[in-house]
């Protein structure tokens, strides 16, 4: 069974970056463009088989930032994978060909924050009406413009 510490490792070897955090959390920055890479290579190699969630986050000036977190339930760690779009970049490749439960994550995070998840097979919104505009989680959305009454 894989440890805390062997995962540390592999992700260094594999990727030459530094995977943080204390106890069963690793954390891990990854560019955009590895991003999938990375999920295959957690599902793969680490054994993170469950996928926890997926969100975003608007930095405002910095950008959108998207944030992943996959567990390996057997040996009892996790990994909180995380990549900076930057800004004015909405786009970010799909985690729902490597996990089957990022899907509606991944649609609400569209909804939401507007970003356009490549390869993902039906993004569309999922909480708002499709001729919804605007995406109401980003800082530059306007709370105070009048829509038509939800139902």
């Amino acid at each position: 069974m894989l440890t805390h510490a062997q995962a540390r490792s592999l992700v260094q070897e594999r990727f030459g970056i530094a995977a943080t955090g204390e106890g069963p959390l690793l954390l891990v920055e990854i560019s955009p463009e590895r991003w999938q890479e990375f999920g295959r290579f957690a599902r793969a190699t680490l054994g993170c088989v469950y996928f926890a969630f997926l969100s975003a986050v608007d930095w405002k000036e910095q950008g959108l930032e998207v944030i992943a977190r996959v567990e390996n339930l057997d040996a009892n760690f996790a990994v909180f994978m995380r990549t900076k779009l930057g800004a004015g970049v909405t786009r970010c490749a799909s985690l729902q060909p490597v996990w089957r439960g990022a899907d509606w994550m991944e649609r609400e995070c569209y909804d939401m924050f507007g970003i356009r998840f490549d390869g993902h097979p039906d993004l569309r919104r999922i909480l708002l009406p499709q001729d919804w505009e605007g995406h109401p989680l980003l800082k530059s959305y306007a709370v105070d413009t009048p829509h038509p009454p939800y139902r």
